[in-house]
């Protein structure tokens, strides 16, 4: 008789090991579904871990941290926990230029720019949506940021949002000249301020 279960690894009906990328899938199948019920916060990796019927171990070993398990399972375009310490490498002064390019980069991109859409679009009509984004982007995102540079958060979300509005109107409402503009333009014009918020 067996629980299902063999070495922190769950067994289908007839005895056999699921492989890797069967137990990977049931990983992200599950974590979705209780970042979604739970929020960010509320998701641990034991807890996704049980609800996939494998050893929390494995799941390290997948993803890493919580912040990669999120990454994968929500299709978010850029892993914090690589990007963070990419940017913060770099002197203060050049901070307000990365920032504007890393956001043209990722936005520019349609496939990476499709699953943030998807989040923004569910953020504005869900209230659990928008709690596991603010949760996200606060603990993992944010909060990291200012907490490795000493800038104030305020500061860092006016960056943010200022980011997010030059986005939305150059890729998805297109409103020209933003639509056009290269990307040394708009570096140009919005740098300066970027690097006024983060000083």
């Amino acid at each position: 008789m067996t629980d299902g279960t063999r070495s922190g690894r769950t067994t289908s009906a007839r005895g056999r090991r699921p492989g890797p990328t069967e137990t990977r899938e049931a990983i992200l199948a599950a974590a979705r579904e209780m970042f979604a019920d739970k929020g960010y916060d509320g998701t641990s990796l034991r807890a996704i871990a049980r609800a996939a019927g494998v050893d929390p171990a494995l799941v390290h070993h997948f993803f890493g941290t919580k912040e990669g398990v999120f990454v994968e399972a929500m299709r978010f375009p850029v892993d914090p926990s690589v990007l963070l310490p990419q940017l913060l490498a770099l002197p203060r002064e050049r901070l307000g230029e990365t920032i504007v390019r890393t956001f043209l980069r990722i936005w520019g991109d349609a496939d990476r720019r499709a699953p943030l859409l998807a989040m923004l679009r569910s953020a504005m009509t869900n209230e659990r949506a928008a709690a596991m984004m603010r949760e996200f982007v606060s603990s993992a995102l944010l909060g990291r940021a200012g907490a490795a540079t000493g800038v104030p958060h305020l500061n860092i979300q006016a960056a943010v949002g200022q980011m997010i509005g030059v986005m939305i109107l150059r890729y998805v409402l297109r409103v020209e000249p933003m639509a056009s503009a290269s990307e040394d333009e708009l570096v140009e014009l919005v740098a300066p301020t970027l690097q006024r918020y983060l000083g």
